[in-house]
């Protein structure tokens, strides 16, 4: 006969995921022993019922209870686990996959984004001479175009450093480098300074991100003895922008005749075709980008786990047959994802409320997880690093931005010094029924008199007439170049065809002067107003960071980012000093090529450091994207203590320059060491 109470346990047990054989025979309870396999303590238990032991459905109850505890506890342990394991699982996939075509094709198309954002750092000072001359800039409005673009590069580079890690790198820089490439060629055609202005603050803000997306996005495609090489090797592509840009401007730049005019009103010339040149990478860029798929770690961190597989499965196969193996098979069939904040956005995602509101909920969210990411950068574990990681940006760059101010300027007062060193000073000349039909360059006229006397068809540079005298004069076809009049007498005069306007003539007496046909606006002489010098000191600059470049990228795995950077900044340091003994211009440009030789490996190991030492949510936008910022900021104020001195002393320049990257460079060695760190 069955036992009941027997059939009863059994059940328990299948409910509680323990299933018992029922296919032994019943055995009777005189029968049960301890030695018997069969034996069910329970029932022993049972036996005990009126001596005050509990009543076995209580006692199974408990243990039933802790068993659901542990399964509890043993399911978040394996959660935490498998959330724990993405890691180390996806530089598994990544060394399956290998590192080959796909990649390099990925290198190029980020490099072109790097490029163009290395292109926008030379523009404005390049075209400055001209546009400052063609568009009537003051040396006020000058220094503001200069400071709103760095401005908007700052601005730019928290902002899509942050929505990179919401809304995905690929996408992100595609932003990046359209808003770069439309707004740069709209400044093209600016013919007023305002709308000039406009157009650089939105190109500056869209291209400020293309540094921490473009690094992001490249660092998620490596394999961890792969990483540190081949960033610093996409690093060399902001060189190559320095280069692009000063080899075009030497070559378009002073080519008056290679712009052209439609009327008076609209002027397009040659520093404009620059401009538009200088379009190029970032089009280039934006176009690849179009091929390349998102970031599988970006789709995994947020739970996209299908198109991640896809992804990876396509950089495999891609890399495989280009080696000769097109029959290797991806064999990953599972990875595991971190459990994400998706219960948000499905919310956010549905078809309640009108477009609009969705619209409006959805990114306000995806703002209010940035601000997340970047508050939680302030967490005890990321608090010190990262404070240490901010100041060596800043030392490095203030010291690196503000000396790249410095030398061409330092250079600019030298040429300056020796111009005005041969300058010729006339003193109370008369002059009277005479012809000049040559140009006048550097001089100083005081006190002269010029009488019945023409002056056609020639150009005037850099010419002072002081407390002088013109009657019954004729100006006519007169091409200016920083001239003036101070405390003239003119009188009976014509001016027909010239660009002397009002701002020429100070503190002048007028009497009976006529102007006819006067030249609107301001105007360029290309061969006088750009000193070709200065594009070559550029170009040799950039240059020099080459070899400096492959020798940090070669030695990168090997002597650890800390080392290079460490070392690099102090190096550099010591060369500062050196410009102390600099009294000629091309003892300068020697020591500036140095300088940037030893001094590019520093900011190889930055930008290395800054997507490793992170996890993942935040360091490949939020971190990096403040760091850039920080960097920014540190070249705003460079920019202008840098300027400052000039023709003041360079003891002060040189000894800001020393202190910030000794600094820096030993607060670089306190830096942890990322060289075998898995991304986390």
């Amino acid at each position: 006969m069955d036992d009941p109470y027997q059939n009863n346990v059994n059940q328990q047990g299948i409910e509680d995921g323990y299933p018992y054989q029922t296919d032994y025979p019943q055995q009777e309870e005189d029968a049960a022993s301890d030695a018997t396999e069969g034996h069910d303590e329970d029932d022993q238990m049972y036996e005990g019922e009126y001596q005050g032991i509990p009543h076995p459905d209580e006692i199974k109850e408990a243990r039933r209870a802790a068993r659901l505890e542990a399964r509890r506890k043993a399911r978040m342990a394996t959660q935490q686990e498998e959330e724990d394991d993405l890691p180390e699982q996806y530089e598994a996939i990544m060394e399956d996959c290998g590192h080959g075509r796909f990649q390099w094709m990925l290198f190029f198309v980020l490099g072109c984004g790097l490029t163009a954002d290395g292109v926008d750092g030379f523009v404005v000072g390049f075209v400055m001479p001209s546009a400052e001359k063609d568009m009537c800039i003051s040396n006020a409005d000058k220094g503001m175009l200069g400071l709103l673009v760095y401005v908007a590069m700052m601005v730019g580079a928290v902002i899509w450093g942050g929505l990179c890690d919401k809304m995905g790198r690929r996408k992100c820089l595609i932003y990046v480098l359209a808003i770069d490439v439309i707004f740069s060629f709209l400044s093209c055609f600016a013919q007023g300074y305002g709308f000039f202005l406009f157009f650089r603050f939105c190109s500056g803000f869209g291209i400020g991100g293309a540094i921490p997306v473009a690094y992001s996005y490249f660092t998620e495609f490596l394999q961890m003895d792969k990483r540190g090489e081949h960033v610093s090797w996409l690093c060399m592509f902001w060189m190559l922008g320095g280069l692009y840009a000063s080899f075009f401007a030497w070559g378009i730049i002073p080519h008056y005749g290679w712009g052209f005019a439609i009327g008076t009103e609209f002027q397009m010339h040659s520093w404009r075709l620059y401009i538009l040149m200088c379009i190029l990478p970032a089009l280039a860029g934006l176009v690849g980008l179009y091929f390349m798929p998102e970031s599988p770690r970006f789709l995994l961190e947020n739970g996209r786990h299908d198109e991640a597989w896809m992804v990876l499965r396509q950089v495999h196969d891609t890399n495989w047959k280009a080696k000769g193996e097109p029959e290797r098979v991806f064999t990953v069939t599972n990875i595991k994802t971190p459990k994400t904040q998706d219960d948000e956005f499905i919310e956010i995602q549905s078809d309640t409320g009108t477009a609009f509101q969705r619209w409006t909920v959805r990114h306000i969210t995806m703002l209010q997880q940035v601000m997340a990411n970047v508050m939680s950068l302030s967490a005890p574990e990321f608090r010190l690093n990262g404070l240490f990681l901010v100041i060596v940006w800043f030392c490095l760059a203030f010291s690196y931005h503000g000396l790249g101010v410095w030398f061409p300027d330092m250079i600019k007062y030298m040429q300056f010094e020796e111009y005005e060193s041969k300058v010729k000073v006339f003193h109370r000349e008369r002059v009277e029924r005479f012809h000049f039909n040559f140009s006048l360059v550097n001089q100083v006229h005081r006190e002269g008199e010029y009488i019945h006397d023409k002056f056609a068809e020639i150009e005037i540079k850099s010419v002072t007439f002081e407390d002088s005298l013109f009657e019954n004069c004729l100006f006519e076809d007169i091409r200016s170049t920083n001239t003036f009049f101070e405390n003239c007498t003119i009188k009976n005069t014509v001016f027909y065809n010239t660009d002397l306007w009002e701002e020429k003539f100070k503190d002048c007496r007028m009497e009976n002067t006529t102007f006819l046909h006067p030249k609107k606006g301001c105007h360029l002489n290309f061969h006088e107003e750009n000193d070709i010098v200065i594009y070559m000191v550029s170009f040799l600059g950039s240059l020099a960071v080459l070899p400096g470049n492959i020798i940090s990228a070669l030695f990168m795995d090997k002597m650890g980012r800390i080392r290079v950077i460490g070392g690099s900044m102090l190096i550099s340091a010591g060369c500062t000093f050196l410009l102390l003994l600099s009294f000629s211009q091309g003892v300068i440009i020697c020591w500036q090529c140095l300088f940037y030789g030893i001094n590019v490996a520093s900011w190889n190991g930055l930008q290395v450091v800054s997507v490793e030492l992170f996890p993942s949510s935040k360091r490949y936008g939020t971190a990096f994207g403040i760091m850039n910022g920080v960097c920014k900021f540190a070249a705003i104020i460079a920019s202008f203590i840098f300027a400052a001195f000039i023709g003041i002393t360079k003891i002060i320049p040189i000894f800001l320059a020393f202190s910030a990257l000794v600094c820096g460079g030993l607060l670089a060695l306190k830096l942890p060491d990322t060289r075998d760190k898995v991304l986390s």
